[in-house]
């Protein structure tokens, strides 16, 4: 079994205001920490992996296919594999959450 504390990642700044942290992988899905400054941007981007959420702190706001998704503490999200999608920090607070990806992203480009 594999396992690793938050504070034992290697936490990167991928674009301004927003942070990453690589928990654990498995063969066939990955997890990992968000934290969102206020403010801050995720440009709009596509990947392979479906993307399961969950905000636990703070209220993030996503664009996907030109809607908008208002995600707030305690709620969860899903986004289909090859889906376009972006999200910004509207709030006052950091917005802290958990994203788990099918498959495994064992090494992200963002944590070269």
């Amino acid at each position: 079994m594999d396992t690793q504390t938050l504070s034992a990642g290697n936490t990167v700044e991928v674009v301004e205001g927003v942070h990453l942290t690589q928990l654990v992988a498995g063969d066939r899905m990955s997890i990992q920490h968000f934290h969102v400054e206020p403010g801050a941007t995720v440009p709009e981007h596509s990947h392979e992996h479906e993307q399961l959420g969950y905000v636990y702190d703070g209220t993030l706001v996503f664009e996907v296919a030109g809607e908008e998704f208002v995600i707030g503490a305690n709620e969860s999200y899903a986004i289909p594999s090859e889906e376009p999608h972006a999200a910004v920090n509207r709030g006052d607070d950091p917005v802290r959450g958990l994203d788990v990806f099918a498959p495994a992203r064992p090494d992200p480009d963002w944590a070269q």
